[in-house]
């Protein structure tokens, strides 16, 4: 049955069930996903493949910085960015140029919104260098440079072949039950939210009283505000005639 309105008059008809079978088990249209466990294998293999290819640098490719996405709906996620700004390299004391050179990826584009989010970029850039391990180009003793890691350190050393490199931090935000104060139970939270959300919506309005009030006193000196009754003092005067 349809709404109110002028609408197209329902017929419906449940021929078309099931992928548009014609015949008890002949389903002509219905798309198959037989391929799902080759596919499964291909991509490990892919990724088998891409590992050796790098290593021993890691799998993942490049360090990637911490970053929060745009707009109301996602900013409370934390997700891999593209690369780190020149001001985290400079906090963290990587030379902007060398950054690329060692696996750590560079954005000059992206701008610092907030300092705990530069802070967490910063400590994680300091992590990465401390684990860094420099191979030297060649085997001779001339193909060593100034800042490579010693070759003692380099024998049986583990790629790695972590999906971030070094995984997002991930907090606890679950509260254990706890027992409800008499603080707490003494305050409303509607009240409280009703009164935050009234200051707000009356903020410019008590600043341009407040505003009007001040010129007021300046412009006349010998009208002064006094007492609790929120009246000028010529008023209380006026007030006290009155009523003799």
């Amino acid at each position: 049955m349809t709404g109110k309105g002028n609408h197209v008059i329902p017929n419906v008809h449940f021929r078309k069930v099931n992928g548009m079978q014609s015949g008890r088990n002949n389903r002509v249209m219905m798309r198959t996903w037989l391929n799902q466990a080759g596919r499964k294998q291909r991509r490990a293999m892919n990724r088998k493949k891409k590992a050796a290819r790098l290593a021993p640098r890691p799998a993942a490719g490049l360090l990637r910085p911490l970053v929060r996405p745009p707009t109301q709906r996602y900013n409370m996620k934390v997700r891999l960015g593209r690369g780190f700004t020149l001001e985290e390299l400079k906090a963290a004391k990587i030379p902007k140029k060398l950054a690329p050179t060692i696996g750590i990826a560079v954005d000059h584009r992206r701008k610092n919104r907030s300092v705990e989010g530069m802070q967490a970029n910063v400590d994680r850039l300091k992590l990465y260098m401390s684990k860094l391990l420099i191979f030297p180009k060649g085997h001779g003793k001339k193909c060593v440079k100034q800042g490579d890691t010693a070759r003692s350190e380099l024998q049986n050393v583990a790629q790695n072949t972590l999906k971030e490199i070094i995984p997002i931090p991930k907090p606890d935000v679950r509260m254990k039950p706890r027992a409800i104060t008499e603080a707490e139970k003494e305050q409303s939270a509607v009240r409280i939210l009703r009164k935050a959300r009234t200051d707000v919506k009356f903020f410019g309005e008590k600043l341009k009283k407040n505003k009007a009030t001040k010129e007021e006193e300046l412009s006349n000196p010998e009208r002064r505000y006094v007492g609790r009754r929120h009246m000028w003092q010529d008023e209380i005067f006026l007030a006290g005639v009155f009523a003799t």
